[in-house]
């Protein structure tokens, strides 16, 4: 407990500059993740026992232990003691002690006969725990510290959670006068050039590069898409276990311009925004599968905004009723506004609509990715049942407008009417490619289901839309989508069955252009000259968080650096592979991971091993360091990615420390590399423990290390590498592929004292430029090995890349197989501990 987030959930909700500075500093919380992940291993080691004993259990958010620990105890009553919580400011009053807000903190409730076992399992993780109270019966709440007397709170559960007063709000309707959006139709080229450069339509790779998105090894759909992997997805998916079938997809939706000028429009185009991307996804059943998440960003206490928040609301509430969809849950900021030096800004106010529900598979999730036949067919379909408005669109934006009139959903019954029967055709394989229409409208849609290709374009025709504004019809943001179909005939039935209005508007060329035809005139749009435009933004912004000289060299090489994936002969069968999925009898064969506090490649690198054939152990490095585990009975060690120790002195450096300065822990690896009958594998953080502590390359006198990328940031992408000639037992069949993979570290350039010829690479960056070599290691190495081949490092994670829905992007031609050839590494090593024991 320190005075950090106090009153944060009081300060939050009142306008920015109302108090001073110190005040508002003390209210914002501070994040630790790898507090928090350190906390969550604990507790699902409880959760994942036969018997899960953890009877109740609450996240501290505002309002820090008061609000957590009442709740806990809501239906029975309980008695705190005080001094038992940890106080890291001996400074603190009782007042600050429960109410701050420090992260990262759980409470639960559990039986006394259990909190044994509770104890070994935090202290195996490093998860510091305290016994704080009891659950009492007597419906009283009591904060007291036996060693002062002291007793802040003591009160009956009724006066915390009994019937508050109403509030009644009163305020004016103040009807918002904007000017209607004002251009010129011989502008088009000028207008979209615009449009495809403001920061709500264009690319996004500045902000996608620089998080992990693979880790947990079950993220099925991330943002970024195609052979180029820009960020054009529609949605997120994450599956729900590694067999990789059933799943949960989210996605957003808001509409802040639009809300400006109709704030219950605003809240039906956000709805509809976040529909119109998670439509994507086979949800399990259709659109019930679905609820909803409303965040509201709101400017209230200010006259005319607190009736314009209850027209949103109300007009949410409204359209999730008649679709029959929830919205169980949310957040608020409702002081959104901010007063220094007299001055008073008001933000938009604005709902964010987080979609989420379950997928039925993950394979039939449609990409914006356009397949360059053109043998199929394009329709366009409108969901909003509206005339078509610039008011609130990205168009009015870049003429310095907001507009006067905003699109809306008019009939919500026709919306779900589209809605389930584009799920329909999802589940049934029949939709190749779509995407929603929204920031940038039409078409911003069309150009960027060609953007994540090299090749090919399209030949639209919009005469039989019935709209003659060329500029309305390519720029309103009505709710809508596009797809691709490879059967013109019979899906135009089903959709003239259901009552669905379309527009078939064309099919895919050769020629690297869109085509558009309007009114009887054509006009071209060349794709790669407007791919550019539209990466441009997205280059500016790396060139303030990597320098100008990596943004430059990313500039000229995002269109050239595809993903190229050459399996040669792999069959991607796992019966061919005498695999499969689900429980097994024990292998004898045991390979065992090791992880540090902070690590987080764990799960995904044991189904790995496990589904190659391994049995596998968990080993934390408190067990090595109190002897529970000696290493002895292991063939196999892997050294997992993540953040060991938050990275804090250097990637791996404490991991490293605590092998080197913890006798057993040293001694029982030292033992294990003096055997000739084991294998190793680091990956990631553990690629930069084995380079620390020399495990590759025992017999030099400098050791190659990894440092901090040439670029400054973390790299996280889906690239290709080239499996060189190799004596690796675990890569020494799959030389010659060139095969696609997950990087995601920060510290991943190798830096080697010797030249290329005293090290065994193999496996090389397929190119030697930035961001394709995302870290600038030389000789593009992305992983060495020990000279006999046996012990491996590497950077990049094979064990987010060894199924093909793992995997950014994989070949049309390969969407069936089970596994990607990646799962040879871990076959290979398997069998040759087998044929070691024979």
């Amino acid at each position: 407990n320190y005075r950090i987030g106090m009153g944060g959930g009081a300060v939050s909700s009142v306008e920015t500059g109302r108090f001073n500075s110190s005040i508002e500093l003390n209210a914002v919380q501070r994040a630790n993740p790898e507090m928090q992940k350190r906390v969550y291993n604990a507790l699902r080691a409880m959760a994942e026992n036969d018997r899960n004993p953890v009877i109740s259990l609450h996240d501290h958010g505002a309002g820090g232990h008061l609000n957590c620990l009442s709740e806990l105890v809501e239906a029975r009553g309980g008695k705190i003691d005080i001094s038992k919580l940890p106080v890291g400011d001996p400074t603190l009053s009782a007042r600050e002690i429960i109410g701050n807000e420090s992260q990262e903190r759980m409470g639960l409730v559990i039986s006394k006969t259990d909190i044994e076992t509770l104890k070994r399992v935090a202290e195996r993780e490093r998860a510091p725990l305290y016994i704080i109270g009891e659950v009492t019966g007597d419906h009283q709440f009591t904060f007291e510290n036996p060693l002062t007397g002291e007793k802040p709170i003591d009160l009956q559960l009724t006066s915390f959670f009994g019937d508050p007063p109403r509030t009644i709000l009163r305020d004016t309707r103040i009807k918002p006068s904007f000017r209607g959006v004002e251009y010129s139709t011989e502008k088009l080229h000028e207008y979209i050039s615009l449009v495809l450069q403001l920061e709500e339509v264009a690319c996004k790779d500045w902000l996608t590069n620089k998080v992990d998105r693979s880790v947990t090894g079950r993220i099925a759909k991330q943002q970024c898409a195609g052979e180029l992997q820009l960020p054009l997805n529609n949605l997120g998916a994450i599956t729900l276990d590694y067999r990789g079938r059933s799943g949960l997809a989210t996605s957003i939706g808001h509409a802040p311009a639009a809300a400006l000028v109709d704030p219950a429009a605003g809240s039906l185009i956000a709805i509809a925004e976040a529909l119109t991307n998670i439509i994507w996804a086979p949800m399990a059943d259709g659109i019930r599968s679905i609820s909803l998440s409303a965040n509201w960003m709101w400017p209230c206490r200010n006259p005319g905004e607190d009736s314009r928040l209850y027209d949103a609301v109300q007009a949410a509430s409204d359209f999730a009723l008649a679709l029959g969809i929830n919205i169980p849950t949310g957040k608020d900021s409702l002081s959104m506004t901010q007063k220094y030096n007299g001055d008073t800004v008001y933000s938009p106010g604005t709902v964010i609509i987080s979609a989420s529900g379950e997928i039925s598979d993950i394979r039939k999730i449609v990409e914006p990715v356009v397949v360059n036949d053109s043998g199929t067919t394009i329709f366009y379909i409108d969901m909003s049942s509206d005339t078509r408005r610039l008011g609130g669109s990205s168009f009015a934006q870049i003429v310095n407008r907001v507009g006067d009139e905003v699109p809306a959903v008019n009939d919500p019954d026709y919306f779900l009417n589209v809605f389930n029967t584009i799920q329909e055709l999802i589940s049934a394989g029949k939709i190749m490619a779509g995407h929603d229409i929204s920031a940038g409208g039409l078409i911003t849609t069309l150009l960027e289901m060609c953007f994540a290709n090299r090749e090919g374009g399209m030949s639209l025709n919009l005469s039989a839309t019935g709209e003659d504004d060329l500029i309305k019809l390519l720029f309103s943001q009505n709710p809508g989508i596009v797809i691709q179909v490879e059967e013109e005939e019979e899906i135009a039935e089903i959709l003239l069955e259901k009552g669905i209005s379309f527009y078939s508007i064309g099919n895919p060329v050769a020629k690297r252009s869109l085509f558009i035809t309007h009114g009887g005139n054509e006009t071209e749009f060349r794709i790669d000259e407007l791919r550019d435009k539209w990466f441009h933004t997205s280059y500016l912004f790396d060139r303030k968080q990597c320098g100008a000289s990596f943004a430059d060299e990313k500039l000229a090489n995002y269109m050239k650096h595809i993903v190229n994936i050459d399996t040669a002969n792999f069959s991607g069968d796992l019966n061919s592979l005498f695999l499969k999925h689900g429980p097994r009898p024990e292998s004898g064969s045991k390979a065992a991971i090791i992880r540090e506090k902070g690590v987080n490649g764990d799960r995904e690198m044991a189904y790995a091993l496990y589904l190659a054939g391994f049995d596998v152990r968990d080993v934390h490095m408190t067990d090595l360091i109190n002897g529970r585990e000696t290493l002895e009975d292991l063939s196999m060690i892997v050294f997992v990615g993540g953040f060991s120790n938050s990275d804090v002195l250097g990637s791996a450096k404490g991991w490293a420390g605590a092998f080197k300065y913890n006798e057993k822990a040293r001694v029982s690896l030292e033992k294990f590399y003096a055997r000739e009958d084991t294998l190793s594998l680091g990956v990631c953080n553990g690629c930069q423990l084995m380079a620390e502590l020399g495990l590759v390359y025992q017999g030099h006198e400098q050791m190659p290390s990894l440092v901090h990328n040439a670029s400054g940031k973390f790299e996280s992408g889906f690239i290709t590498v080239d499996i060189l000639e190799n004596n690796s037992v675990m890569l020494h069949d799959l030389e010659g592929m060139k095969l696609g993979i997950w990087v995601a570290h920060g510290e991943g350039q190798f830096s080697f004292p010797y030249g290329e010829s005293k090290y065994n690479i193999p496996v090389k960056y397929s190119y030697s430029t930035y961001p394709a070599n995302p870290n600038g290691s030389p000789f593009n190495a992305a992983a060495i090995c020990s000279d006999d081949g046996r012990h491996l490092a590497m950077m990049p994670h094979l064990e987010r890349s060894f199924m093909p829905w793992q995997c950014g992007y994989y070949p049309a031609e390969r969407r069936d197989d089970d596994v990607t050839p990646w799962i040879k590494a871990f076959t290979n090593a398997r069998n040759w501990i087998e044929k070691k024991s024979e």
